[in-house]
């Protein structure tokens, strides 16, 4: 916008410059009439009229090109403005003195900002994204662009931009910085949808063969002991094969969850209605139907019907046991929206939340603060909802508790 201006400028001083010029000229000619012989005085009337007219003319040839220039300063400074305010990436200016300058609807979607921005200190503007904020100041400090650079934005759902910034100088040194960036979230969540269903994958290959050897193994052990007969022992030895009894039976059940966790699940997909799924979840689960309560928009999913309750059973009894477990009466919330094309649920409980080591463990494999826990129950949900093209994350509340965040693509009509 600043080129277009000084391009009416200069347009502008060519204008003046060709009235001065012409001026002297009709000068110079007014001299020679008046010097001239004879009928100098005579023919002087007639030429004074002829320049008069040409004068005339030639204002009016250079008023006519002051209004197209203007006019065409004005058209390139509105597509300029179309220009910005249509780019689907975002756009940040920022002058030489740490002002913004331009600020286009694209970046306030992405960072989720308000209308304010220009003339305001850079930092203050872009308040929610520090991270860009300080490329920013780094290329404002340096000389160099900065060119392809991907930064994260906290939040509750954290946001991956790809950002190029290149400073702009001019005679006295660096002018401003254009701060270009990309909203590159989904991409960043699908390549790590991608890793997590090949590295769930390769860990079923490895471990499904070795889990069937310990299932046939526990099993001989099992027969064994219930061939023997507790009443033709002594107290002792009976003592023993109940011990024996239980833990096989114990192991067992480990070993059936590792399998399921392990092998690739056959999922059978259809619409479901993700309310009707969450109620049913709640159903299987002792206890819930007082503790739980559902709000929000409730939409239908494409997905495995049998699975899915699976998951949020073991999310629900997970929540459940983790407020038991700290002493207090349980009360769980599961709420739903609709975000883009995808369903959010968010599942929270009143509980004791986790610790920062258990916090970065929560989906791994046999991690779990629980005595009798396999560490399963959370590794088996992350799976079931990676198998469904979505993704969970878990959290504390700032309020206390645990929190569960799901997202599921919505069912295509």
């Amino acid at each position: 916008m600043s080129s277009t201006l000084n391009f009416a400028t200069m347009g502008i001083m060519a204008v003046l410059l060709a009235i001065a010029v012409l001026f002297v000229v009709v000068l110079v000619k007014a001299i020679k009439v008046a010097s001239g012989r004879g009928n100098a005085r005579r023919e002087s009337g007639g030429e004074s009229a002829m320049l008069s007219m040409a004068l005339q003319e030639a204002l009016t040839k250079l008023k006519q090109q002051e209004r197209a220039m203007a006019a065409r300063a004005e058209a390139s400074e509105q597509l300029a403005d179309q220009i910005v305010e249509g780019l689907t990436s975002g756009l940040v200016v920022v002058e030489r003195g740490g002002m913004v300058r331009v600020i286009n609807p694209a970046a306030r979607r992405i960072l989720e900002i308000g209308d304010g921005g220009p003339g305001l200190p850079f930092r203050e503007a872009l308040r929610p994204a520090t991270a860009l904020s300080d490329l920013i100041a780094e290329a404002l400090e340096g000389t160099s662009p900065i060119v392809r650079r991907t930064v994260t934005l906290g939040g509750p759902r954290p946001k991956h931009l790809g950002v190029t910034v290149s400073p702009i100088s001019g005679g006295d040194g660096l002018q401003a910085a254009v701060c270009l960036f990309t909203d590159l979230t989904a991409v960043v969540e699908l390549e790590e949808q991608l890793r997590l269903k090949e590295a769930l994958a390769r860990l079923g290959e490895l471990t499904a063969g070795l889990a069937h050897e310990f299932r046939n193994g526990l099993a001989t052990i099992h027969g064994y002991g219930r061939l023997l007969d507790p009443q033709t022992l002594p107290e002792p030895a009976r003592t023993c094969v109940d011990g024996i009894r239980s833990e096989t039976v114990a192991l067992g059940e480990v070993v059936t969850n590792f399998l399921r966790f392990a092998r690739p699940d056959q999922l059978t997909m259809a619409p479901v209605d993700l309310r009707a799924v969450i109620v049913r979840a709640i159903e299987d689960v002792p206890g819930a139907a007082q503790a739980v309560t559902l709000t929000g928009t409730f939409s239908t999913v494409n997905g495995d019907d049998v699975l899915l309750r699976q998951a949020f059973s073991n999310l629900i009894r997970n929540s459940l046991e983790a407020c038991v477990g700290g002493g207090m009466a349980a009360a769980v919330s599961v709420r739903s929206e609709i975000v883009g094309e995808d369903a959010v649920v968010v599942i929270e409980d009143n509980g004791p939340g986790f610790t920062p080591e258990s916090l970065r463990k929560v989906f791994q494999p046999f991690a779990t603060t629980k005595a009798n826990g396999t560490g399963l129950g959370l590794a088996i949900v992350q799976k079931v909802i990676v198998s469904h093209n979505g993704l969970i994350a878990a959290a504390n509340r700032a309020e206390g508790g645990a929190q569960f965040r799901l997202r599921l693509p919505l069912a295509r009509v």
